[in-house]
């Protein structure tokens, strides 16, 4: 039975991704590395943690020692690695924690695998997903693209550029076979609540303020986590070995009009007035260093491989707001803290 790693795989897009993998392929042992850290949750995963080829190992990618015995012991065929910290403004308040773990747990993870497959990569594959963070900020017009120089702004976007180049430079330097992709902004189900989508959701919910950094001007591009997934599943499988691919959503939106449109949908799904959750939008500091605008071109992997997104804009939101609304209780648990009771009863003694 082939193995494959997945590096933060009980965190949002982790976790769909490993549903994805475990269900699609029953016949590859789907191993789940996740340090279980704020943002993992792992009744994200309930569904398919009993399937016979799903098992989740709880540790973290910056213990070298823990890293290269994992490697040895379960003699890995492919790793994807998702496992980061990676909300910019966590970054800017705490910045070595973001190099610790996407810098030197990255680096950890490609000693191990250079090491365990000792330079025999027939059937081998390092899967590094990234982000559009790395190329900075756009104006007006334009889209990145996968040589637009980089130009991070912030630590978590320089952190992750560092991990970038090193994943290309084991690549070249020693023949690993490698893989990148740098996505756009996610949205969809199970997203921690410090992120803007579920953030908002869950104050227009309790009729909080709704913040907005500076006008909320700022333009980003969204992408369904779901066909993310299944793009990083079609990259793993059938993407060129040093090559890089851009996933967008092709869904240009500011940020005050994202949060208008969340207002008017969950005003209509909740039964309340129109209008009535745009009037707790409340317009804070800007962010420092705010990069203004990205946007992705995925003409290259479509046209490699096929893959472009499924889920259209409108019916996105209107799935997640949903989601959301039907599943309040998890939502509850993330913000109150309770699902951590469900890590120890589930693991305390692995």
């Amino acid at each position: 039975m082939k193995k494959l790693l997945v590096t933060g795989g009980a965190g949002f897009i982790g976790s769909h991704l490993v549903r994805l993998l475990v269900k699609k392929y029953p016949d590859t042992r789907i191993v789940n590395l996740d340090n279980l850290t704020y943002a993992g949750n792992l009744a994200n995963l309930t569904d398919i943690e009993s399937l016979p080829n799903y098992e989740f190992v709880k540790g973290d990618i910056v213990n070298e020692e823990f890293i290269m015995s994992l490697f040895d012991g379960y003699q890995f065929d492919g790793v994807i690695h998702l496992a980061a910290e990676s909300h910019v403004d966590r970054s800017i308040a705490s910045p070595k924690e973001f190099i610790m773990t996407n810098i030197v747990g990255t680096v950890n993870l490609l000693n191990a695998a250079r090491f365990i497959w000792k330079d025999n990569f027939e059937g081998k594959r390092f899967y590094h997903v990234s982000t559009d963070e790395v190329y900075g900020s756009l104006g007006d017009e334009g889209k990145f693209v996968e040589t637009t120089p980089y130009d991070p702004r912030s630590p978590y976007s320089a952190s992750k550029a560092s991990s970038d180049h090193l994943v290309r430079a084991y690549h070249h330097t020693y023949g690993l076979p490698v893989v990148i992709s740098n996505c756009s902004n996610n949205y969809g189900p199970n997203q921690f609540p410090e992120k803007l989508i579920p953030l908002i959701l869950n104050n227009i919910r309790h009729k909080k303020p709704l913040p907005v950094y500076g006008q909320g001007t700022n333009v980003r591009d969204w992408l369904y986590v779901e066909d993310h997934a299944k793009a990083i599943d079609l990259i793993y499988q059938k993407g060129a070995d040093g090559e890089t691919y851009n996933i967008g959503g092709n869904n240009e939106r500011q940020n005050i009009d994202i949060v208008k449109t969340l207002c008017s949908i969950m005003d209509r799904q909740l039964g309340r007035p129109d209008g009535e959750s745009e009037k707790l939008i409340t317009y804070v500091k800007d962010r420092a260093g705010h990069d203004l605008r990205y946007a992705i071109d995925a003409t290259k992997v479509y046209e490699a491989l096929g893959w472009q997104p499924e889920v259209q804009f409108n019916d996105g939101f209107e799935k997640t707001v949903a989601w959301y609304l039907e599943n309040e209780q998890w939502l509850d648990g993330v913000t109150s803290g309770n699902y951590l009771k469900y890590y120890e009863k589930m693991y305390r003694d692995r």
